[in-house]
């Protein structure tokens, strides 16, 4: 199969959809893989690299687009790349449909076979090429959410961890799952006093059998998020409905519950995000205030730390990406974790959760492929 990896475009997304050692494994299965030029040249991954792992380096994005049998990217395809995406092509990449029809209507006008990242499932039903950059997204919230605390950034002015005769901030984390977690060990790592919430009591024991009093575990309620915002300096929202656009946990209204100075982060922004008042930034423009409250929604976080992000990612899209490579659209029909991935093909919405927030006929992955 011919591979292609154009550079990233999104504002300030410096990762890239292989690392030369994932150029090396495919190209050990006997494909071919092409990748655009300075594509991972700002994270220290030179051209020369590629070229020594067997890729053919390419001028343009559009050269890939027109040639590959498959792309592999970071983020979703911005409306120049859905515009070069064809039928029968395959797109790996995380998607993130359901807050954006725009980006569902191009895919599904393009006729191409669209695989996002975050709906591949495991055995365990977790989800392995999302929680990478869970991972990196929980621990950064933490420092940006410090970040943004402080006064120059139009924050109350607080220090996470206090100091000696000073308490320490308060962080609230709505959701227990990688993010959150992650989330939760980097401000516990600060000095910060944590609660976190889930609606799942066996999480909740499980996160509380790992950090016993060192953490604040409660039942998620209307009523204990009320109750604990007036005490929150910093509140990261960490919810996931795995393909479905995120709910909403604190509304505008509620926001009135909060000393004036304290931040949001959200995580979820990627799926819409959990907070009313929410709307994606981006790296160079990252938080704005809503009703004396500093909100930091940037959609791509990892992609700060584009390096550490590049390298964990491709350790985990990896081994999809060669399966894809060697058995094509095959790959899918044989392991029902990769065929959750599919989110569009030929022309139909093949995921449940994105045909249903977006008003589209839902056609089973399997029935799809098989037609």
């Amino acid at each position: 199969m011919l591979i292609g990896v154009p550079k990233e475009i999104k504002n300030h997304e410096y990762r890239i959809g292989l690392t030369p050692a994932g150029v090396r494994e495919l190209c050990s299965h006997g494909h071919q893989v092409m990748v655009q030029r300075d594509g991972g040249k700002a994270i220290g991954l030179t051209d020369e690299m590629y070229e020594a792992a067997g890729a053919s380096i390419v001028d343009s994005a559009a050269a890939i687009f027109a040639k590959a049998e498959m792309i592999i990217k970071v983020k979703e395809p911005q409306p120049v790349e859905c515009a070069m995406l064809r039928k029968g092509q395959i797109l790996y990449t995380y998607l993130h449909l359901a807050p954006d029809p725009e980006q569902t209507a191009a895919l599904v006008k393009s006729g191409c076979t669209a695989i996002a990242y975050e709906t591949v499932t495991d055995r365990k039903g977790g989800l392995p090429l999302l929680a990478p950059m869970s991972e990196v997204a929980g621990r950064m919230s933490i420092q940006a959410g410090a970040h943004a605390l402080e006064k120059a950034q139009g924050g109350a002015g607080v220090l996470l961890g206090g100091v000696p005769g000073v308490k320490p901030a308060n962080v609230l984390v709505l959701g227990g799952g990688v993010v959150g977690l992650n989330a939760a060990r980097m401000a516990m790592g600060m000095n910060a006093r944590v609660t976190i919430l889930d609606r799942s009591l066996d999480r909740l024991r499980y996160i509380d059998e790992l950090y016993g009093d060192r953490m604040t575990t409660l039942y998620s309620t209307v009523d204990t998020v009320e109750y604990l915002l007036p005490f929150a300096d910093l509140v990261v929202g960490a919810v996931l409905v795995p393909g479905a656009a995120a709910p909403k946990l604190i509304t505008r209204k509620q926001l009135a519950l909060m000393k004036p100075g304290s931040v949001l982060v959200d995580v979820a922004i990627d799926q819409g995000g959990c907070f009313e008042t929410s709307k994606a930034t981006t790296h160079q423009n990252p938080t704005y205030e809503v009703d004396g409250i500093i909100h930091y929604c940037v959609a791509n976080m990892p992609g700060g730390v584009a390096r550490t992000s590049t390298f964990a990612l491709t350790n985990a899209t990896l081994p999809y990406a060669v399966k894809l490579a060697n058995h094509g659209l095959q790959a899918m029909l044989a392991d029902e974790h990769l065929l959750n991935g599919l989110n569009v093909h030929a022309g139909k919405v093949t995921y449940e959760a994105v045909a249903r927030d977006l008003g589209y006929e839902f056609v089973p992955a399997a029935e799809a492929l098989k037609a």
